[in-house]
């Protein structure tokens, strides 16, 4: 399945990329899925994405949960979370 992954703010800063598709492997049906794939890479995407961490989490620009399932084309953005005021 091919998804393409979007990140910003801080987490776009550590990472060192805005960007990006990618094709998951068998398994992988969740947005925490693939929040724990990414970990996986290790280095800054292990500490930017760790479990336990503020992170906000969003699939086909609609705010989400670790537990919704992924599709086929879909997007999934990580963002820090944010005040405004």
């Amino acid at each position: 399945m091919k998804i393409q992954l979007r990140f910003f703010a801080s987490v776009r800063e550590a990472l060192g990329v805005a960007e990006e598709s990618v094709t998951v492997p068998d398994g992988i049906a969740t947005v925490g899925d693939v929040r724990g794939w990414l970990r996986a890479r290790g280095g800054a995407w292990a500490e930017t994405l760790a479990e336990g961490r503020a992170l906000r989490m969003a699939c086909n620009h609609v705010m989400t949960e670790p537990g919704t399932r992924i599709t086929d084309g879909c997007e999934v953005a990580f963002f820090p979370p944010v005040t405004g005021g």
